[in-house]
């Protein structure tokens, strides 16, 4: 069976029905899939990935700090909660389009030939009405919605709401053309609009308000003028691929419209719940506490979201390889796949969650002295994302796997959480009190896909490695910010010297012959050859 008519005639659960040769039962290499050749492209993808994450994180914190420095935590409170309506509404408005193409555009084939370029209309035209309306209401209503949303912000409250509902339709079409650029181009494209392109002009645009006197206004109309830049950008490097320009036919099919729909739309729930876990908490405890308190989990947020974007870089960069190997049924593969990238993401990402929870004063003074209280929410936030990254991408895994509706419903439990604490603690606890009801939502969403996960998988996603590298990790960096903070505390001191420990125990490793073997030896695998394409599927781009 072709590409297309797998995708016109799901099988299961969303599972496209592509041609496997026979013997395929799902195992690595059961239909001709290398297992190695699989990880191996995978690690490559996921470097790719992960830089570009450590990129957009160093430029994140900076505008981080833009935001608090350039206008204080009442501001600030504004600033972040603004960010977090066009963030909210931009995850509604998509209808879960931007992973419908993730799934689905890697199970078509290319150019003009191909069947690709009819998917395009279909996930863009939908959200994109839905942003338009929602767009015209925010602007009407945003005089009502300001003193409630922007409470502390002034007369510049209802224009700064208008501005930021306005520009929702071109977030929107910026999310879903990075979505199919992730598909169509090699990595490095992704990396350079998503990880850099927007990370780096918007704390340049934003500090430049900021240092010239220009209000919340001019500060939030700096945030939000990349995404335009963007759009245009990836519109570019989306057409050639697809063969708009050269005549590939546009106009769907009706079944085009149901398969996409039908996995799309319970994702569009889930998806707002993801775009909005922070925000929502931002936004609850700027009507429950006041600005400050908001303004103060903002900027603890940045922390905890920095820490997530080696496994979000990880996510990006392996997802559509997840959906072809699942949709051959080489779910062994896919297994594989993930257990790597899982112990890629917690050696990389528990240290830094574990430093911010041993020294929340230390990161935060950076912010400014007021922003000190949220300490004990930073380190709340930064345990519970130990468990979140601790699972890996298994979200990814259900969605690459037409799964959507048990991630819907893990999503759901976990907002069900957070929205029931918060309510419950915000009003006596302030920031602390969000953190809690935040943290509680993200383990229950984790490990409520986890489960779902390993079920729906049916392979393990756990091994004795990844048991080794959390011991080991939590050991390592542990016994060093105890030794830190006992010696100099918890502020900038303590974190200098917990650092210094760091880097003097990591040196002495990397002198050991084993471990330089092992390094060779990964080095040669990430240079070994391609593998050929899987049967009835088009050929990955290098680096992707």
């Amino acid at each position: 069976m072709t590409a297309s008519a797998a995708d016109a005639h799901p099988r299961g659960a969303g599972a496209a029905a592509v041609h496997r040769p026979a013997g395929g039962s799902g195992g690595a290499g059961g239909s001709g899939v290398d297992g190695a050749a699989e990880t191996r492209r995978s690690a490559r993808s996921g470097i790719a990935g992960l830089l570009g994450a450590a990129t957009s994180g160093l430029f994140g914190f900076l505008l981080a700090v833009v935001i608090t420095r350039g206008y204080g935590p009442t501001g600030a409170g504004a600033f972040f909660a603004a960010v977090g309506v066009v963030t909210v509404a931009t995850g509604v408005c998509t209808l879960g389009a931007e992973t419908g193409l993730m799934w689905a555009l890697p199970r078509r084939r290319l150019g003009v030939p191909g069947d690709a370029a009819r998917v395009l209309p279909v996930a863009l035209l939908p959200p994109l009405l839905v942003a338009v309306l929602v767009a015209v209401a925010g602007v009407l209503a945003a005089d009502s919605l300001a003193p409630r949303l922007l409470d502390g912000s002034g007369a510049e409250g209802p224009p700064l709401l208008a501005v930021t509902f306005a520009v929702v339709p071109i977030v929107v079409g910026m999310t879903l053309l990075l979505a199919a650029v992730r598909c169509v181009r090699p990595m490095r494209a992704y990396v350079g609009v998503q990880f850099v392109l927007l990370p780096v002009a918007r704390p340049a645009l934003v500090g430049a308000a900021a240092l010239t006197g220009g209000g919340l206004l001019a500060g939030m109309t700096g945030w939000l003028v990349p995404a335009a830049l963007a759009l245009l950008v990836c519109l570019a490097l989306v057409a050639g691929p697809l063969g708009v320009p050269a005549g590939a036919r546009l106009r769907p099919t009706p079944a085009d419209w149901s398969t996409f729909w039908r996995f799309a739309l319970p994702r569009a729930a889930s998806a707002a719940i993801d775009a909005g876990s922070m925000w929502v908490g931002v936004l609850l405890t700027s009507v429950l506490a006041g600005q400050a308190d908001a303004g103060v989990l903002g900027a603890v947020g940045r922390y905890v979201l920095a820490g997530q974007l080696a496994m979000q870089g990880l996510r990006v960069a392996v997802s559509p390889q997840l959906s072809r190997l699942l949709g051959l049924g080489e779910r062994a593969a896919a297994a594989a796949v993930h257990r790597q990238l899982t112990a890629w993401s917690l050696v990389l990402s528990w240290p830094v969650y574990l430093l911010l929870a041993a020294f929340g004063p230390a990161f935060l003074a950076l912010f400014g002295p007021e922003f000190g209280a949220g300490a004990p929410a930073l380190a709340v936030l930064a345990l519970a994302m130990l468990v979140n990254t601790g699972v890996g991408n298994v979200q990814s895994l259900l969605l690459m796997g037409g799964r959507s509706g048990l991630h819907l419903a893990a999503t759901l439990a976990g907002l069900l959480v957070t929205v029931t604490l918060g309510l419950l603690l915000i009003p006596g606890h302030g920031a602390t009190g969000a953190a809690l009801a935040w943290a509680a939502g993200i383990v229950t969403e984790n490990l409520t896909a986890a489960g779902c996960a390993r079920a729906v998988i049916g392979q393990p996603l756990v091994d004795r490695a990844l048991g080794r590298a959390a011991l080991a990790t939590v050991g390592v960096v542990g016994c060093a910010a105890l030794a830190g903070a006992s010696v100099a505390g918890r502020g900038i001191p303590g974190l200098v010297l917990t650092l210094g420990v760091l880097a003097v125990g990591g040196v002495g490793p990397a002198t050991m012959p084993g471990v330089r073997r092992r390094v060779r030896a990964t080095v040669r695998q990430l240079r070994g050859p391609e593998a050929a394409p899987p049967p009835g599927m088009p050929a990955p781009t290098r680096g992707r």
